[in-house]
């Protein structure tokens, strides 16, 4: 004789727990749809289906190993997550979001574009595209510059606070040319006139000779994510040029964090 149980109206039947802690890591870590998601602890238990209490213990684990990181926002991919995806994938996101305006600006003016992000107290290039002078530029994708001797970087490190600044560049800001910013206390001048300007940098001569850039910060919930710059020679009129690059950045914030104000 068997027996049917009716499973009551309403009752949980959630699917069994993965049998091992690497595959209950794996449903969490494979949560996050991207470098620049953030989800909270609700987030992350109702995409893996686990209990809430295991999904925190495994979560707090993940951050300690550096897999993710935690603020008052949430949880997003930390630096272990992202450095076993390579840069493709840590920067990805940014590099897609950026494109067409990077491609519209190039268009516009017919000047070379820069994409960078910081790392650590350098700028790192992830997107160069045409523009006239572009061969007589020597920067070059994926190579770095100090973020104090760039617009690029003065754009970013303007978007930190004080102390994160003197982490990065530490006492003595790197030097490229005689025009290079090479005191700590001329660099936070510098970043103060930035901030007063609304986040437009400036660079004449300070990382590559008979150069001139001007550029803007890409901005997320907690600080700066990369910047693009308009690259000339010491004539160009960037002051004029400025808006245009602040609009680009200001649009790729927009399509990679779409509820930011």
């Amino acid at each position: 004789m068997s027996v049917t149980t009716v499973e009551a109206p309403g009752s949980d039947h959630r699917d069994p727990l993965p049998p091992s802690m690497v595959e209950r890591m794996t449903l969490i870590l494979d949560a996050f749809p991207g470098r620049f998601a953030r989800l909270t602890l609700e987030d992350v238990a109702r995409a893996t289906r686990l209990p809430r209490s295991t999904a925190h213990r495994i979560l707090d684990q993940l951050v300690n190993l550096n897999w993710l990181d935690h603020s008052s926002l949430g949880y997003s991919l930390g630096r272990r997550a992202l450095h076993l995806g390579g840069d493709e994938y840590a920067h990805g996101e940014l590099r897609a979001s950026a494109a067409p305006l990077v491609h519209g600006l190039m268009v516009r003016t017919g000047m070379t574009v820069h994409l960078a992000v910081l790392d650590e107290g350098r700028v790192q290039y992830l997107d160069k595209l045409g523009g006239r002078r572009a061969t007589t530029v020597p920067s070059r994708v994926g190579g770095h510059a100090p973020a104090s001797s760039t617009a690029l970087g003065k754009a970013m490190l303007a978007a930190l606070p004080a102390e994160d600044v003197d982490d990065l560049v530490g006492a003595r800001p790197a030097t490229r040319t005689p025009c290079s910013i090479a005191d700590l206390g001329a660099l936070h001048q510098e970043l103060n006139r930035i901030r007063d300007r609304g986040g437009v940098a400036y660079e004449r001569g300070e990382c590559f000779p008979d150069i001139a850039c001007v550029a803007a910060a890409v901005h997320g919930p907690e600080g700066p994510v990369g910047a693009i710059s308009l690259v000339g020679d010491l004539k160009a009129p960037l002051e004029r040029l400025a808006p245009l690059v602040a609009h680009a950045t200001h649009r790729v914030s927009a399509l990679l964090f779409p509820g930011r104000s």
